[in-house]
């Protein structure tokens, strides 16, 4: 079964491709992405990757938590499901 990791503190500059490149050698990667702002493009600092192995997932956490990328030290955790949240007032618009 897959296992989604929730990636933190990434550099503004990250791609889904160095995301990917960045964990690809703990296992078979199904899925890996950089959230982006709609407006701009740019990075919110944070992603996922899914592993489709739990163990290469456990693995890529402990070894992968707290290490340092591009001058910043990223957090990874095994992914929350999203909370649900009411709808933001849009100001009318």
């Amino acid at each position: 079964m897959a296992k989604k990791l929730f990636v933190g503190n990434l550099a503004w500059g990250m791609s889904t491709e160095d995301l990917k490149a960045s964990f690809d050698s703990f296992g078979d990667i199904e899925d890996a992405i950089v959230i982006t702002d709609r407006f701009s493009g740019r990075s919110k600092g944070f992603g996922f990757v899914t592993f489709s192995d739990d163990a290469a997932a456990d693995a890529a956490v402990a070894e992968m938590n707290g290490k340092e990328m591009d001058g910043r030290a990223i957090v990874v955790n095994e992914a929350r499901p999203r909370e649900d949240r009411p709808p933001r007032d849009s100001g009318g618009y």
